[in-house]
């Protein structure tokens, strides 16, 4: 809810989602975090921020407002569908990073090639090999794809330690030079999970036609 915002019914001043007068159910605004009540950070406790979401989804629900005037209808609609939008948004640590980058004005995909793990550069032309010939029927590049898989997976791990020391480090200081790394982060996530999901969807591939 804006500063300035009154209610659509007694008219007071109503900053929040309820009106603090008549309890009326106002306007939802656009802010994810606003919505649950809680303070823009990267770190979440996954429990608080369900409970949060269980909580106001009973308090939204379009049943209570049934009897209620079609404003207060609408609003219970609106709020409810931003509020399901915000919690599978905040929930995911990568999805969260992104919105809030987002609202910093950071272009999320940009420079994505200056943060591709350098170590991955040689081998790439190699994965490629091995996954045209399991596309071709030759299962002998089977343990190349699996041993690339896993090792994708182990660096997904170690990425998303890193985004969570920076979550911890943005949240106690504010800096946005940490969102800067932090996007870099991303970037490299990004081109790292699209390996594992590309190797991961040729051996399961492989798998159910033999």
């Amino acid at each position: 809810m804006e500063s300035h915002s009154l209610c659509w019914q007694c008219v007071h001043p109503a900053k929040e989602l309820f009106c603090p007068d008549c309890g009326a159910l106002q306007k939802p605004g656009s802010g994810l975090y606003r919505l649950l009540g809680l303070t823009e950070q990267l770190a979440l406790d996954p429990a608080d921020l369900q409970a949060r979401y269980y909580e106001l989804s009973r308090k939204l629900h379009p049943d209570r407002y049934g009897r209620k005037p079609p404003v207060e209808q609408q609003f219970s609609e609106e709020a409810t569908s931003l509020l399901n939008d915000a919690y599978r948004t905040l929930r995911d640590p990568v999805k969260r990073a992104e919105y809030v980058l987002k609202q910093h004005g950071f272009d999320i995909g940009e420079q994505r090639s200056k943060n591709v793990p350098p170590e991955l550069l040689e081998e790439v032309f190699e994965l490629n090999m091995a996954l045209e010939e399991m596309r071709e029927g030759d299962d002998s590049a089977r343990p190349q794809l699996e041993e690339a898989r896993d090792r994708f997976r182990g660096m997904l791990g170690d990425v998303d330690a890193e985004l969570q020391r920076d979550f911890e480090q943005y949240d106690g200081g504010r800096d946005e030079v940490v969102l800067g790394e932090i996007r870099g982060l991303l970037n490299r996530r990004r081109y790292i999970q699209n390996l594992f999901d590309e190797v991961e969807k040729e051996l399961s591939g492989s798998a159910l036609s033999n």
